[in-house]
């Protein structure tokens, strides 16, 4: 039987994706919420095994990880230790989110948004809106539909690392992509074990997501991946007003 997403690859998917740059990603997120006047305190939902979460941290802001993933938290929660990175993982989901208090800002990076169902945005949007403080941003991005439709959809993916080999199936949908994924992760052992799980990302159109925000009362803008081309990438840079 598949597990939930990323019950496979949860705990490594850090690891998984090196080949991200995660260094002008995380400096093109600063950058962002610099520019867009963003409080010190923050969220990070969908934060994987806190990368940006221990970037923000370190670029002076005070930053909670959120994540649907026991796995990738776990992860998250050692190498914040491991770095001496003094910031807190919660377990959570963005269509379900109610803070304690108000947060000066938001940030989902790296498709986060591109699992929530269509029906679910506009309320998942709403529930950001509500936890942001007046004038709060809320930084996110999504794999373009051209990307999941042409490249990510009906398609096959592998990887062969030293410790940890993975394929990753892919079918299209007419609205999402369905992702089948089977991970062999080497033990402490030497041996090997085989994990599975299932995913599914939403296909989104940006025009569909300006006008769910900015009826949930967002001021937005709209740039491609690191401030480029829209190709690949759509990041969105909302304010609530």
């Amino acid at each position: 039987m598949k597990g939930k997403a990323y019950s496979a690859i949860g705990s490594v998917f850090e690891d998984l994706n090196k080949d991200c740059d995660y260094i002008s990603w995380s400096q093109y997120l600063i950058k962002k919420l610099k520019e867009a006047g963003a409080g010190p305190c923050g969220l990070d939902i969908g934060c994987g095994n806190g990368y940006f979460t221990r970037a923000l941290v370190k670029a002076g802001y005070s930053v909670t990880g959120m994540d649907v993933s026991a796995e990738a938290l776990n992860t998250a929660v050692n190498l914040a230790r491991k770095e001496g990175v003094n910031a807190e993982f919660l377990y959570g989901d963005i269509t379900k989110l109610n803070l304690n208090a108000k947060t000066d800002f938001i940030v989902a990076v790296n498709d986060c948004i591109n699992y929530v169902p269509h029906e679910k945005l506009k309320s998942t949007f709403a529930r950001v809106y509500k936890n942001l403080k007046k004038n709060g941003v809320f930084i996110f991005d999504i794999s373009s539909a051209d990307k999941l439709r042409n490249i990510i959809g009906d398609n096959v993916f592998a990887y062969d690392g030293e410790n940890i080999t993975y394929i990753w199936f892919n079918k299209l949908r007419e609205r999402s992509v369905d992702m089948d994924i089977t991970v062999f992760k080497k033990d402490n052992d030497g041996k090997y074990f085989r994990a599975d799980e299932s995913q599914t990302q939403y296909i989104l159109e940006e025009t569909f997501i300006l006008k769910l925000l900015t009826e949930c009362g967002f001021s937005v803008e709209t740039e491609g991946e690191l401030g480029g081309d829209k190709k690949m990438r759509i990041n969105f840079i909302c304010k609530r007003l």
